[in-house]
């Protein structure tokens, strides 16, 4: 591996640990709001109740990225970074500045 190819992987490493970051303030902050009781007031709740339905949406979708970048920080760990995880090959640098956490090339996505 060069030295360039290792400053990337660095790099790109640093990106995804701050977005864990991030994504793991945002989804507490989801969990407190929808830990909050409930409004009195029948109407109040229940538009409550539809922004906590969104909320809990993007938590599922904050959930299934953590998950995408603990996975791709595995493969930093062991590796196997920038290999897709069906053909083998290796996925573009533009791919990874795209999308930092996928396992797959362009072929396979």
């Amino acid at each position: 591996m060069t030295k360039t190819a290792k400053t990337d992987i660095a790099a790109r490493k640093a990106g995804l640990e701050a977005r864990l970051a991030e994504l793991d303030d945002r989804l507490h902050r989801i969990e407190d709001h929808l830990d909050e009781a409930p409004n009195p007031d029948w109407e109040e709740n229940a538009q409550e109740s539809e922004n906590d339905e969104v909320l809990e949406e993007l938590g599922n979708v904050g959930l299934d990225e953590v998950k995408r970048i603990k996975a791709a920080l595995d493969r930093i760990d062991t590796g196997t970074y920038g290999a897709c995880v069906k053909c083998g090959e290796d996925i573009s640098g533009d791919r990874l500045d795209l999308l930092p956490a996928t396992p797959f090339c362009k072929n396979c996505a």
